[in-house]
C-alpha cells in the first residue's frame, strides 16, 4: 500500500515538471529581489512564490494532459504518467484544476490581485493557448507562445511591489524580454534533435517545416538579439558592472555554441546548445542578483554622474 502510494505521489510529482517549473520560481525570485531596494516584504516573498509555483505546476499537469497523444509517439516524452498510463485524464484534470485554484487563492488573499491576475493570464497563454492551440499551428510557436513562459520575472517583480514604483514596468518587462528572446534558441536547439519526434506527432516546430539549416540559422540570429537585449539592463542604469562583466562572458559562449552549431561536429551537439541555454540563463539571473547587492559605485550610470535609477 505504502510503496504503490509513493508511486502515485511521484506521478503527479512528475505531472508538475519539477526541472522546469525550479527555473520559473527562480527567475521570480530575481524579480522580487531586483524590485526593491533592500530585502523583499517575507510575506509577499514565500507566498507570491508558493501561489506563482502552484500556477506553474498547474500549466504544466494542463501541458501533460493536452499533450497525451503527442507524449504517446515521442521518445522524449513517453514515459509521461498520461502516456504510460500510470494515471488517467480524471486525475490529471482534477490535480491541475486543484492547484490552479489553491495558487489563486494564495496570491488575492495573502499578495495580492494584480499579481494573482498576471500569474492567471501566465496559466492560460501557457497552458491553453501555446499548448492547446499555437504549438499545432505554426511554426512560430514557440516565439509567439514564449511571452506566457517569460512571464516570471514580472510576476514576481509584482508580488513585492504591487507596479507601483515610477520604474516597476519598465524594468520588470526589461527582464520578461531577456527570457522572451532566449526562448527561441533554447527551444529550437532542442527541437533540432528531435525533430523526427515532433515530425512523427505532426508538431509543426521549425526544424520539421523550414528545414535543420534554416533553423540553425535562426537559433544564431535570436542569440544575437539576446547578447544585445541583455546589455539594456546596464544601459538603463538598472545593473552594473559585475553584472555586465557576467552577461558578456556568457553571452560570447552562446554566441560561440550558436556559431557552431551551424556546422555541428555530431548530432548530439544540438542538446549541448540546449543544455547550456539553461545554465545561460540561471546565471545570467544570478549575475543580475549579485550586482543588485554590490556597491553602488559598482554601476556605470554612477560612474559617469547619472544618478542610479530605481
Amino acid at each position: 500500500m505504502n510503496r504503490a502510494r509513493s508511486l502515485d505521489l511521484r506521478q503527479y510529482w512528475a505531472l508538475t515538471k519539477p526541472r522546469v517549473v525550479a527555473l520559473i520560481v527562480f527567475t521570480a525570485l530575481v524579480g522580487m529581489f531586483l524590485a526593491v531596494p533592500g530585502l523583499p516584504p517575507l510575506r509577499e516573498t514565500v507566498f507570491g512564490l508558493l501561489g506563482i509555483w502552484l500556477a506553474a505546476a498547474s500549466a504544466a499537469a494542463i501541458n501533460h494532459l493536452i499533450d497525451q497523444r503527442i507524449d504517446k509517439v515521442m521518445v522524449r516524452t513517453a514515459d509521461r504518467p498520461l502516456a504510460t498510463g500510470a494515471l488517467n485524464p480524471s486525475q490529471v484534470l482534477a490535480f491541475a484544476v486543484c492547484l490552479g485554484a489553491l495558487s489563486m487563492a494564495i496570491l488575492i488573499a495573502l499578495v495580492n490581485p494584480l499579481t494573482a491576475g498576471l500569474t492567471f493570464a501566465s496559466l492560460i497563454g501557457y497552458a491553453i493557448v501555446y499548448t492547446g492551440f499555437l504549438k499545432r499551428a505554426t511554426p512560430q510557436n514557440i516565439v509567439i507562445g514564449g511571452i506566457a513562459g517569460a512571464a516570471p520575472p514580472l510576476l514576481g517583480w509584482a508580488a513585492v511591489t504591487n507596479m507601483q514604483g515610477q520604474w516597476d514596468w519598465a524594468h520588470a518587462l526589461l527582464l520578461v524580454l531577456i527570457i522572451f528572446v532566449w526562448t527561441p534558441p533554447h527551444f529550437w536547439a532542442l527541437a533540432i534533435f528531435r525533430r523526427e519526434d515532433y515530425a512523427r506527432a505532426l508538431v509543426p516546430m521549425l526544424p520539421v517545416t523550414h528545414g535543420v539549416a534554416y533553423t540553425r540559422w535562426q537559433i544564431l540570429f535570436y542569440t544575437v538579439l539576446l547578447c544585445v537585449v541583455t546589455l539594456l539592463p546596464v544601459a538603463i542604469g538598472m545593473s552594473g558592472l559585475f553584472y555586465l562583466g557576467g552577461a558578456v562572458v556568457l553571452g560570447l559562449a552562446f554566441l560561440w555554441y550558436a556559431w557552431r552549431l551551424l556546422d555541428p561536429p555530431d548530432e548530439l551537439f544540438a542538446m549541448r546548445v540546449f543544455n547550456y541555454s539553461v545554465v545561460y540563463l540561471m546565471a545570467l539571473f544570478a549575475f543580475l542578483l549579485v550586482d543588485h547587492w554590490l556597491m553602488p559605485w559598482l554601476t556605470p550610470a554612477q560612474a559617469f554622474g547619472l544618478e542610479r535609477i530605481g
